[in-house]
C-alpha cells in the first residue's frame, strides 16, 4: 500500500463485508435463505483468554462442523473475536446482523444454535442472558445492564472484529488516524494530543502530550517509542484484553507517536505470561508490514517505523519505566534514579517515550476525531474514558470502560451487578498493590485522577478488586505487602528492608501477637518508605497499609487489643464451636481431616480446640449451621 488513497480505497471495498456486523437497530431474527448467494450471517465466538479457558476453541470447532454438516459454510461466516469484557458469562457468542447475544455457550450448544437460530430463525432462549432484577431474558448486549453505562472507545472493536484480520480493522476506520497524522506537521499532532487532555492510563496520569513534547524537544537523531504491556497488578487484565482483541489500535497509536516525536523504532514490552496477546501482536505486526502500514516509507510519506516485541519475565518492577528500559537492553530490570529522564536519555541512552497499552490505544481516535471529541466526556482534568478490570466479590467480573467522573458506586453496583449472595459491601481496592482500599463512605467519589488522589487512593492501571463483609482488611494489607515484598528488586533499602519489616509486623498482628508499638511502628515505616524509596513502585507500596489503617483502623485495634478478627478470617484468632443446633448427624466429624470432633449419633458434638487446625471444613459441611466461629 503506497498511499493514503490506496488505504481509503481498501477501506471502501471492505465496507460491504462489515455491514452485517454494523446493522440498523432491531434487525429481526430470520433464517438463512439457501437460495440466496453470499454471506448472510456472521457467528462471532469470543476468543479472549477467559473464554479460551472455558473451551471456546472447542466451541468454534463445533460451530464449524455444524455449519459444514448443514451445508451453510458459504452462507454463514464463523469469526473469532477478542474479549467482550463480560467474562463472568463466557464463552460468549454473538450472531449478526440481528446482534443476538448468547452466554455460557458450550460446544454441545453449537448444533442447537445452527439448527434452530441459523436455519429456522428461532432464538435459543435458554442461552440468552437473564437480567437478575427483572428475571427476563434479553436478546442483545445493548439490553444487558453490564453494558448500559459503559462508553466503549478503547474497547469499541474488542468482541466485534477478528484481531488476526487487518482488513476488519481497516474496514472500521483503522489506520485513518495514522493517515491523517501523516498529512500534519509532527508538532501539530502533539498539539492535538495536548488539547485532548489525554493523561497516561498506566497509573501516574501524566499528560501524554506534554510527555511527547519533552521527547520531541530532546536533542538526538535517534529516538525510541516504548509500549509498556508489563501489566503486573493482581487482578488486572485491561492491557491483555486490548492486545488480544484490538492489537492494531495499539500499533497505530505507536506509529502516530513515533511520527510526532521523530522516532523510527519501537518496542512493545509484554510479559511472557500473555502468550495469546503476543501471538496476536506478532500477527498484527506482520500483516501491517506486508501491506505497507509498518516499515519503510509508510503510505508514501517518507516516514519509517519498525516495531519489535520484547518478552518480559514477569517481574512486577519492570512496570517501572527505567527498569523496563534496562530489561529491554538485556540488563537486570531495576529502576534508576531520575534525572536523567527517559525523554532525554532512555533506551540505549537515546530520547525515549514510554506509554502503556491503553494510552496508545486512545491516540488514533483522538487524531481521527479531534481533541474536542475525546474530551467531550469525562471531567475537565481527566477527560475521556478508563478501562477497569472488575474482580473479587462482585457478580459481574470482567472488563468495563466508563467515562471519567463516574462514581465507584455506579461501577460496582450498576455495571458490576453488586455483591454476590446478598453479602454487604466492605471495601474496594483500586490501583493494585500501589493503590488504596476505600470504604463504602467513599463510593460516591468521582473516579478520576485528582479525586482519587485526594482520598488516599490512585487510579493505577485500572485494577479494581471488590471485597465483602467476610474480608479482613488487615489480611488484605498483608496480602498486598506480601506481593510487593516478593516483587521488590532489592536495589534500595527502604523498599527491600522496609516492606519486609512491614510484612513481619502484619503477620504478628494477624496471629494475635501484635502490640500497640507494632501499630505505631507500622505507620512510621509506611510513611518513611513512601518518602524514601527509589522508584514509584516502592514509594506506593505502603498505600494498602496506610489506607486500611486510615479507613479500617478499628480492625487493627480488634486484632491487637482484643485478639480477635472481626471478619473471622485470621486463623490464629479463630475458634470453632458447635452450638445447640447440632442434630448429631456426624457429617462434621466424618469430614474433619484431623479427627478433632467427637460425639454420639443424634447428640451434640464437640470440637477439641487442641487438635483443631481451623480449616473450616466442619462449618462448610454442617447442614444445620450449628458450627460457629467464636
Amino acid at each position: 500500500m503506497k498511499s493514503i488513497t490506496e488505504l481509503n480505497a481498501l477501506r471502501e471495498s471492505l465496507k460491504d463485508y462489515m455491514k452485517i456486523r454494523m446493522p440498523e437497530k432491531n434487525v429481526p431474527v430470520t433464517p438463512v435463505d439457501r437460495t440466496r448467494p453470499g454471506v448472510q450471517k456472521h457467528i462471532l465466538v469470543c476468543g479472549g483468554t477467559a473464554c479460551v479457558a472455558s473451551n471456546s476453541v472447542k466451541l468454534q470447532e463445533a460451530f464449524q462442523k455444524a455449519l459444514e454438516d448443514n451445508g451453510l459454510s458459504a452462507a454463514v461466516k464463523l469469526i473469532q473475536t477478542g474479549c467482550h469484557g463480560f467474562c463472568e458469562n463466557g464463552p460468549i457468542v454473538t450472531i449478526y446482523p440481528e446482534n443476538t447475544f448468547y452466554v455460557h455457550v458450550k460446544a454441545g450448544d453449537a448444533k442447537d444454535i445452527v439448527e434452530q437460530h441459523i436455519m429456522k430463525g428461532e432464538v435459543v432462549e435458554s442461552l440468552l442472558y437473564m437480567d437478575p432484577v427483572t428475571e427476563t431474558r434479553v436478546q442483545t448486549n445493548d439490553e444487558v445492564p453490564f453494558y448500559k453505562k459503559q462508553v466503549r472507545r478503547v474497547l469499541a472493536r474488542c468482541g466485534l472484529v477478528d484481531p488476526e484480520n487487518i482488513n476488519e480493522y481497516i474496514a472500521m476506520d483503522g489506520y485513518q488516524g495514522l493517515a491523517k497524522a501523516l498529512t500534519m506537521e509532527p508538532q501539530a499532532v502533539i498539539d492535538e494530543v495536548v488539547a485532548s487532555g489525554l493523561r497516561g492510563r498506566g497509573g501516574a496520569g501524566f499528560p501524554t502530550g506534554k510527555k511527547w513534547q519533552f521527547c520531541r524537544n530532546a536533542p538526538g537523531d535517534k529516538k525510541y517509542i516504548i509500549c509498556n504491556a508489563d501489566e503486573g497488578d493482581p487482578g488486572a487484565f485491561m492491557d491483555r484484553s486490548v492486545l488480544e482483541g484490538d492489537p492494531h489500535s495499539v500499533l497505530e497509536g505507536m506509529c502516530i507517536g513515533g511520527y510526532a516525536i521523530g522516532a523510527d523504532e519501537a518496542y512493545i514490552y509484554c510479559r511472557a505470561e500473555y502468550p495469546l496477546a503476543i501471538h496476536r501482536l506478532e500477527v498484527a505486526i506482520k500483516q501491517a508490514e506486508e501491506i505497507g502500514l509498518l516499515g519503510n516509507n509508510i503510505l508514501g510519506s517518507g516516514f519509517n517505523f519498525k516495531i519489535h516485541i520484547k518478552k518480559g519475565a514477569g517481574a512486577f518492577v519492570c512496570g517501572e519505566e527505567t527498569a523496563l528500559i534496562a530489561s529491554i537492553e538485556g540488563r537486570r530490570g531495576t529502576p534508576s534514579p531520575r534525572p536523567p529522564f527517559p525523554a532525554n536519555s532512555g533506551l540505549w541512552g537515546k530520547p525515549t517515550n514510554n506509554n502503556n497499552v491503553e494510552t496508545w490505544a486512545n491516540v488514533a481516535s483522538i487524531i481521527r476525531n479531534g481533541a474536542s471529541w475525546f474530551n467531550s466526556i469525562g471531567t475537565k482534568t481527566s477527560p475521556g474514558t478508563k478501562v477497569f478490570a472488575l474482580t473479587g466479590k462482585i457478580n459481574n467480573t470482567g472488563l468495563a470502560e466508563v467515562p471519567m467522573g463516574i462514581t465507584m458506586r455506579e461501577i460496582i453496583f450498576e455495571i458490576g451487578g453488586g455483591i454476590p449472595h446478598g453479602k454487604a459491601f466492605k471495601a474496594v481496592q483500586i490501583g493494585g498493590p500501589s493503590g488504596g482500599c476505600l470504604p463504602e463512605a467513599m463510593l460516591d467519589t468521582p473516579v478520576d485522577f485528582d479525586s482519587l488522589s485526594g482520598i488516599g487512593a490512585m487510579m493505577g492501571s485500572g485494577g479494581l478488586v471488590v471485597m465483602d463483609e467476610t474480608t479482613c482488611m488487615v489480611d488484605v494489607a498483608k496480602f498486598f505487602v506480601t506481593f510487593t515484598q516478593a516483587e521488590s528488586c532489592g536495589k534500595c533499602a527502604p523498599c527491600r528492608e522496609g516492606t519486609k519489616r512491614m510484612l513481619e509486623i502484619l503477620v504478628r498482628i494477624t496471629k494475635g501477637q501484635g502490640t500497640r508499638r507494632d501499630f505505631d511502628l507500622l505507620q512510621d515505616l509506611a510513611n518513611n518508605i513512601k518518602l524514601s524509596a527509589l522508584c514509584g513502585l516502592g514509594q506506593t507500596a505502603p498505600n494498602p497499609v496506610l489506607s486500611t489503617i486510615h479507613y479500617f483502623g478499628d480492625e487493627y485495634k480488634a486484632h491487637i487489643e482484643n485478639k480477635e478478627c472481626p471478619a473471622g478470617v485470621c486463623a490464629d484468632l479463630l475458634h470453632y464451636v458447635i452450638s445447640d443446633e447440632c442434630k448429631g448427624c456426624g457429617l462434621c466429624a466424618r469430614n474433619c481431616p484431623v479427627h478433632a470432633i467427637s460425639g454420639q449419633p443424634k447428640e451434640k458434638h464437640v470440637i477439641d480446640p487442641q487438635r483443631c487446625i481451623k480449616c473450616g471444613v466442619c462449618m462448610s459441611k454442617c447442614p444445620f449451621k450449628a458450627v460457629k466461629k467464636a
